[in-house]
């Protein structure tokens, strides 16, 4: 690429659902775009490729599940592939027995020995078991409590929390607890939204039909360092905002996982995801990729057991902590982040939020939008498009 060429260039940092989508964006507006990413494939964490030993669909870090209320992100999603119907049913292992999770009527039932109804459930939950002297909870450990009271808290939510998070749940905020609601009947689909499935494909394919444009380059295998900025007209970056400034400041802090892969012949588990909520057993669940396939047939099966620890070095990052330290910490590479030129900070780790696929591709889309209307009117562009503390 000649210079001229260059300087008129948009890079993007980041082949995963944030860096296509806004690529996808600009490239159809007219734009020259770059992408680039230091792994050997498209779509980040989200990757999904075909085991060659048993035929299934395998995430390779980790299970995803497409769920969403933004029709605008599915109908996007639906031109680049077929989605099939699937719904996300977690079971958990816990105290010698097998219930559904998110806690529900039959969770409660199977649990207390009861055959409650919805209305006596709801009773027998607030009045028998909730701390509701609890106030306003601060911490996941009294929002556990003051929502379902102690039992159902120690058996299902503190020890997979402790060994997810690699910490005492009473430092965690409650507003992680707050995504998981108590359902007083018996509806076990572990989300709530409109619009969910699996992509017939995986989420690989999609990501690379993304970027399956005239005006898209891609260059895998290829790092991004922070002196090139210069060389493009502008920058998105949705690599880790610490180690853009080469962690000059220290790191900001993750939780990784590790994976252990069990084959077998037919079914292992019976289920897609079956937790393990006992801090006693190290791994907090056990994936059967087989199952997120439903429509597909395979004789042998492929399994994966996951351990959550802190991330260290060249460890792939998976969930931001944000506890107090790495607020702090986070606060002091956003003033760094804003006094850059040329770039801005996108996405799960250029933001160092914990962020959902269908929240990726519509901060993408608004990254995209504000960018080019911001050009158009010879305005700067700001270095986050979304304040990330």
């Amino acid at each position: 690429m000649r210079t001229d060429e260059k300087s008129s260039t948009i890079a993007i940092v980041g082949a995963g659902f944030s860096g296509a989508v806004i690529a996808r964006e600009l490239a159809t507006s007219g734009l020259n775009v770059t992408v680039f990413d230091q792994r050997s494939h498209v779509a980040g964490n989200c990757h999904t490729e075909r085991d060659p030993e048993s035929g299934v669909m395998v995430h390779r870090y980790g299970p995803h599940i497409f769920h969403t209320d933004n029709e605008r992100v599915w109908r996007f999603l639906k031109q680049f592939t077929e989605f099939m119907p699937y719904t996300n049913r977690v079971k958990t292992t816990t105290r010698g027995q097998v219930f559904s999770l998110p806690i529900n009527l039959h969770t409660i039932n199977q649990f207390f020995g009861k055959t409650f109804s919805p209305d006596e459930a709801r009773a027998f939950i607030e009045t028998d078991q909730a701390d509701l002297s609890i106030e306003n909870p601060e911490s996941f450990e009294e929002q556990a409590l003051r929502c379902v009271g102690p039992g159902l808290y120690e058996a299902f939510l503190k020890g997979y929390t402790q060994k997810q998070w690699g910490c005492s749940p009473t430092l965690l905020p409650a507003s992680i607890l707050k995504r998981l609601p108590v359902r007083f009947n018996y509806d076990d689909n572990y989300f709530f939204h409109q619009y969910q499935g699996m992509p017939k494909e995986g989420y690989t394919t999609i990501v690379a039909q993304i970027l399956d444009h005239p005006g898209i380059d891609l260059q895998l295998n290829t790092n991004f360092s922070r002196n090139q900025t210069s060389d493009y007209a502008h920058v998105f970056y949705s690599g880790s905002i610490d180690g853009y400034f080469g962690f000059q400041l220290g790191r900001l802090g993750y939780r990784t996982l590790d994976f252990r892969e069990i084959r077998a012949e037919g079914d292992f588990q019976g289920c897609a995801v079956m937790n393990y909520g006992e801090e006693t057993i190290p791994y907090t669940r056990i994936s059967e990729h087989k199952h997120f396939s439903p429509w597909e047939t395979h004789d042998k099966t492929i399994c994966f057991a996951e351990y959550a620890r802190a991330c260290e070095g060249d460890d792939i990052p998976y969930y931001p902590i944000r506890q107090v330290r790495e607020q702090a910490l986070l606060k002091k590479y956003v003033v760094l982040a804003q006094k850059e030129a040329n770039i801005s900070f996108v996405g799960r780790l250029g933001t160092y939020r914990y962020l959902d696929m269908d929240v990726t591709i519509a901060e993408a889309f608004d990254a995209a939008e504000q960018f080019l209307s911001m050009k158009a009117r010879g305005q700067p562009v700001p270095g986050f498009f979304v304040a990330p503390v």
